[in-house]
């Protein structure tokens, strides 16, 4: 097993510092080299995005509400680790975060401002529209797309007794070989995804924040106060991944959704309430009727080009999020039942996303429409302050800023905390309580990379990087649930009959016997 730690954490440190040099001192050429690929792949793979995740989504529903639901992720008396709060809050932190405080005002605003060709822009039409894809690329599709990883990881290391890998997931498949070659390309490549997953995340955080602060205070927003941004946020964020899930991430999520909900009832009082409620209301109505169809539509006859830049560069960058988000999701959901961690991942935090737009959005909409305030050309012009010009229109706008700063700066430091987790857990074997000292060569690498390509201009070519990443693992993720459905096949016929006791492993929490079979492997 040390032998699998150091080689992974070497070859993936390897090609992080190699693909960092590339955009750092050949951004134009990365650019030009990612924007190939990334229109290449979209164009001839955009069909397998939509349809793949149309299955994860099925999977998931069919998972919750199969005979499987009632199986633990652990033992049979295993008790959950964290409080429902605490789950749901880390779960929100982790899976949306920064996105969510970033695009609740700026998505709707782009896709009213540019639908897709077969609609008038500023239109009735356009707004609705706009409302409905923002609902659709943020809700249960991405949470399916994480569910899947999660799930697959929770099942084979907590009730199976196997490290929390990716590769442990295909023992079902490939049996032995997961400790060969092959179990070794799916973690390393599910570390450079997360890396530059989170890096292209933490680099739109820390240019949120910038502008926001710009906004209240007296200084001028540049690359050397985003650096001291990013510098900050390191220091804030090296110091919670040394206390722990239990400490810092859990403490620091529950504060943060504390936070946010009070962001959004005081926006959904002081603004257009009837308005915002009538949104929520006439758009999910919209989204569950249109579901299947959008679900499935290339739009092949009219606006292709819209679907790609959008809703099929979301289900790649969703599926290139998952070995991040699903490893971090596993790890705190140990003690829950298959339909239990379905049913919440799934609705909670999409309930919560939905009521976000519906409230930012329709606050963006009534400026828009009814007092002519130009916020669609605001975002057109820079997305990052979007949100910040309709808070301009509300009394306390600079504290509302401030407040959004410190959200931005929390989920800023939970999302790089998780991050450095999971890194660090990905390359030292599977350790449920990694080293302190892989955290922090994995956090002053995410921080760096950041900030230098911030710099060169390379974030953007990283991050098609990191979607076309997201090809291989589609078919590794098609894969999980067909190892994911062996193995509980498995558990049923063979450790499940009546006159068959239910062997120490799935009645005690998993660990001697099966763990000291995996070390042996």
């Amino acid at each position: 097993m040390s032998a699998r730690k150091n080689l992974v954490f070497v070859a993936s440190l390897f090609i992080v510092f190699l693909l960092i040099l590339v955009g750092a001192f050949f951004p134009d050429g990365l650019d030009s080299v990612s924007a190939s690929m990334h229109q290449s792949i979209i164009r001839n793979f955009g069909w397998a995005y939509l349809l793949s995740a149309f299955i994860f989504l099925a999977f998931s529903v069919f998972m919750a509400f199969s005979r499987y639901g009632s199986i633990k992720l652990g033992g049979d008396h295993e008790k959950p680790r964290f409080s429902y709060f605490g789950w749901f809050s880390m779960l929100f932190a982790a899976g949306m975060g920064i996105g969510l405080i970033f695009w609740g005002v700026a998505e709707p605003m782009s896709h009213y401002l540019n639908p897709p060709a077969y609609l008038s822009d500023s239109s009735p039409d356009a707004a609705k529209f706009a409302m409905r894809y923002s609902f659709f690329h943020w809700g249960i599709h991405p949470w399916a797309i994480y569910i899947v990883m999660s799930l697959s990881i929770a099942y084979f290391s907590f009730r199976r007794g196997m490290p929390p890998l990716i590769s442990s997931c295909f023992f079902p498949l490939i049996g032995e070989r997961i400790y060969g070659p092959v179990g070794y390309f799916i973690d390393i490549l599910a570390v450079f995804a997360t890396v530059f997953g989170i890096v292209t995340s933490l680099g739109l955080g820390a240019l949120q924040i910038n502008s926001g602060l710009a906004s209240v205070l007296p200084f001028e927003a540049s690359f050397t106060s985003t650096l001291v941004i990013i510098a900050v946020v390191t220091v804030l964020f090296m110091i919670s991944s040394m206390t722990g899930l239990d400490k810092g991430i859990q403490m620091l999520s529950k504060a943060n959704i504390m936070l946010a909900i009070m962001i959004l009832v005081f926006m959904l009082f002081v603004g257009p309430t009837n308005m915002m409620l009538n949104i929520f209301i006439s758009t999910l109505a919209d989204y569950g009727s249109s579901l299947f169809d959008m679900s499935l539509s290339t739009n092949p006859f009219r606006g292709p080009e819209w679907t790609e830049s959008w809703t099929l560069f979301y289900w790649a960058w969703w599926i290139s999020w998952s070995p991040f988000v699903g490893l971090f999701v596993a790890s705190i959901s140990r003690g829950r039942t298959i339909r239990e961690f379905v049913l919440g991942a799934l609705l909670v935090p999409t309930l919560l996303t939905f009521v976000w737009f519906s409230v930012f959005g329709g606050a963006a909409f009534s400026l828009e429409l009814q007092q002519g305030a130009d916020i669609a050309a605001a975002v057109a012009q820079d997305i990052s302050t979007g949100l910040f010009k309709v808070y301009s229109y509300y009394p306390f706008s600079s504290v509302l800023t401030l407040l959004t700063v410190l959200l931005l700066v929390v989920f800023f430091v939970t999302s790089a905390d998780s991050a450095t987790f999971v890194l660090a857990m990905m390359t030292s074997g599977g350790e449920e309580d990694p080293s302190a000292g892989r955290k922090i060569v994995w956090g002053l690498t995410v921080s760096t990379t950041a900030g230098i390509l911030l710099f060169t201009g390379g974030l953007e070519g990283l991050q098609r990087m990191a979607i076309a990443a997201a090809l291989p693992f589609t078919g590794i993720m098609l894969l999980l649930c067909l190892c994911l459905l062996r193995g509980l096949r498995y558990e049923f016929r063979q450790e499940r009959k009546p006159d068959r006791p239910a062997p120490p492993s799935l009645v005690d929490p998993p660990s001697s016997e099966a763990a000291a079979t995996t070390q042996e492997g």
